[in-house]
């Protein structure tokens, strides 16, 4: 995913709820999620690069817990020290899953903005795959194929934006089921408007 140890995200961290654009990507990724992953109050979620937990904080009304796992320490201390405002049970895990291992299961694995920085999407679906309870949800949000200019910093960037065909290939060829797409947000810029797509997939019964 990125040199081990190393936080892209540090400099970051502390400002990094105060873009507008953000919490509403976050809220209408939202939206769709709990639209689409038949999401219960009982239901243990990972969210996956959960970062300071803008998509956590939306998603929270609706389930039981919600572990965040990041490889950013600075943006995780951020989750922390807002958890009282989470509407559900919480827990934090510094992780790399490209790398590391954990045992628990999941009801759903949500993330949004996090794929492209995943350098193999195959490998990452397995994991989640595994990682699932039988008939959990993946719900995973990332930008449609860009020219590259959405980030001004492409360091740490392995895919620019997503084609949804290849995207829905992967998951199937993983094992997973009922995949569909939902156009979650539109990013307008200065410099061009990028669209944000929702994937939700069902682990089979």
């Amino acid at each position: 995913m990125m040199e081990k140890g190393k936080d892209l995200f540090a400099h970051k961290s502390k400002s990094w709820d105060m873009s507008s654009l953000r919490v509403q990507n976050a809220k209408e990724i939202a939206d769709v999620i709990i639209a689409h992953a038949r999401l219960k109050k009982s239901s243990v979620v990972m969210d996956f690069g959960a970062g300071t937990g803008l998509l956590t904080y939306f998603i929270a009304p609706y389930v039981g817990k919600i572990v965040a796992i990041d490889n950013s320490q600075s943006m995780l201390n951020e989750f922390v020290a807002k958890k009282d405002e989470f509407e559900c049970e919480t827990e934090a895990m510094l992780l790399d899953l490209t790398t590391d291992d954990i045992d628990t299961k999941f009801d759903a694995i949500i993330s949004s903005m996090t794929l492209h920085h995943i350098e193999d999407t195959k490998a990452i679906f397995e994991k989640f795959y595994k990682m699932l309870n039988s008939g959990g949800y993946i719900a995973i949000a990332d930008l449609d194929s860009e020219d590259g200019t959405f980030h001004s910093d492409n360091e740490g960037v392995f895919h620019l934006g997503f084609n949804r065909e290849y995207l829905a290939s992967v998951a199937n060829l993983v094992g997973f089921v009922d995949i569909k797409f939902q156009t979650a947000n539109e990013i307008k810029k200065p410099n061009a408007t990028y669209t944000v797509f929702a994937m939700t997939a069902r682990k089979d019964i």
